[in-house]
């Protein structure tokens, strides 16, 4: 196969075009735990692809630590907000841009969340849009992570996914809502409101 043919099957799957490695989730441990990769790695487990992660600019950075202090006001006790570290499913190790998770984070001593433990993921989007609303929605869906949001920076709203299917060769999420400057989006713990977020003060 040629390098252009390898190219589009990659693309045909939704493989980003860059620099990618096949492996387990008990391999990608195992490099972590030896140190060949460490925190200063710019990358990620994707479906068992791993993928270089995108620098971050001013609005992006911004946007991340805004999104995190909205959540973090609204969460009730039993839940915490964390931003831009790893979630483990059984293919994958995202570190999405903010996260909530259930439970306290000394729990998480020895090991990552769990979907059952994550309520919700978000992604803040720039030039990763393509790739968060493709494969970053697949993975989500695929481990059953009820909600998922992806602000977008480059259209000024920020797009809700909710009820996860799993079923079939395309996992995707049931239900797309947008919001834009001006309205709120609802958050839902456990299938209870909790507050709503206003999009105007997460925007950057």
């Amino acid at each position: 196969m040629t390098v252009d043919q390898q190219r589009a099957t990659r693309n045909s799957l939704g493989v980003p075009d860059s620099p990618i490695w096949r492996l387990s989730i008990a391999q990608y441990h195992q490099m972590v735990r030896s140190g060949i990769l460490t925190d200063d790695d710019p990358v990620e487990l994707l479906e068992g692809w791993l993928v270089t992660t995108m620098p971050k600019n001013p609005p992006h950075r911004l946007t991340t630590q805004l999104l995190r202090e909205a959540l973090a006001q609204l969460v009730p006790v039993g839940w915490y907000v964390d931003a831009q570290e790893p979630i483990t499913t059984s293919d994958s190790e995202p570190e999405p841009d903010v996260v909530i998770v259930r439970g306290d984070r000394r729990q998480y001593r020895d090991r990552h969340p769990g979907p059952t433990e994550v309520a919700l993921v978000v992604e803040v989007s720039d030039s990763t849009l393509q790739r968060d609303r493709t494969m970053k929605q697949r993975l989500y869906a695929a481990a059953g992570i009820v909600a998922y949001w992806i602000v977008n920076l480059g259209e000024g709203q920020v797009e809700v996914y909710e009820e996860p299917i799993r079923s079939g060769d395309a996992p995707c999420y049931a239900r797309r809502a947008d919001y834009r400057r001006g309205e709120s989006v609802p958050l839902t713990l456990d299938g209870q409101a909790v507050g709503v977020v206003a999009v105007e003060a997460v925007l950057a």
